[in-house]
């Protein structure tokens, strides 16, 4: 089914309960219906072992499909879905989660995130602690969040003695999140890089990163990906061509000098949110 029948060795990261996690996954945000379950389905036999989506996506559906269509073992992936912020409640997050698990068609989801914590709204905590209880029933196999700060992880740790497998947050070189990889990290959580190539091309065509790139005989995007990889981040890039698909999980063939590292780095900034979603006044529904 995939034009690339040998797919690369992708590595682990471990998160503080023994839970290992592939250095990249595979982002399905638009993607939909039979189209999109055979666009995951290309992805999963590219080599995509770990594969995002959420419940505000509306395509759990079309994962699951993909998960079964493909030509790789259940037990060999990773299928994450997120809690909405409109379900933040005890009772509707389970139901939530159910609901989840049903669309997809499968046993279980492996890996279950609170989307945004919405602080303002404060349920963030009972939402958790109904991850967690998910997870004991066997539903989710593990629970993590999504655009949480140092605060918002403490409380949730402290609430339930259970540390989120994963942290996926926004990150990119114009916002390289020195301070919260480094709080993630701290707590054994792994973080995880939502739009990790930014969500326009003006990234793309920066020239620190064209030069890093062309110095690499390799695309912006995986230098971009690669950086991402020697921070210790998996970022999860979306793709939709079967040659998009394998470039960007062709990350374990090059390395990048501390020169280019520091470089790509240094592109960072204070306002380099691409929408300005900052996690501590956003509210997601």
């Amino acid at each position: 089914m995939s034009d690339h029948p040998t797919p690369p060795e992708v590595p682990t990261r471990t998160a503080a309960d023994g839970t290992t996690i592939p250095a990249v996954g595979f982002g399905t945000y638009k993607l939909k219906g039979s189209a999109g379950a055979d666009t995951i389905a290309r992805a999963i036999d590219a080599g995509y072992r770990l594969i995002d989506s959420a419940f505000s996506y509306e395509n759990e559906g079309a994962v699951g499909r993909a998960v079964r269509a493909a030509s790789v073992p259940r037990d060999e992936l990773l299928v994450t879905s997120k809690l909405p912020g409109r379900r933040h409640a005890y009772d509707e997050a389970v139901a939530t989660v159910e609901e989840s698990v049903l669309r997809t068609g499968l046993d279980h989801l492996d890996l279950y995130l609170i989307h945004w914590p919405n602080p303002r709204v404060g349920k963030y905590v009972e939402a958790y602690q109904a991850l967690v209880d998910c997870r004991e029933r066997g539903l989710v196999r593990h629970v993590g969040v999504s655009n949480f700060l140092p605060e918002h992880l403490d409380a949730v740790i402290e609430a339930t003695g259970v540390t989120p497998v994963v942290n996926q947050v926004e990150l990119h070189p114009y916002f390289p999140q020195a301070e919260q990889r480094a709080a993630d990290a701290a707590r054994g959580v792994v973080t995880e890089a939502w739009s990790p190539i930014g969500r326009a091309n003006a990234l793309l065509n920066d020239p620190v990163v064209t030069a890093v790139a062309a110095a690499h005989g390799v695309s912006p995007a995986r230098a971009i990906l690669r950086w991402h990889v020697q921070l210790g981040v998996v970022p999860i890039p979306k793709a939709s061509s079967p040659e998009r698909q394998a470039d960007n999980l062709d990350l374990f063939s090059f390395e990048l000098t501390a020169d280019e590292m520091d470089r790509i780095t240094g592109l960072g900034r204070p306002d380099g949110r691409t929408n300005d979603q900052d996690p501590a006044v956003y509210e997601e529904l």
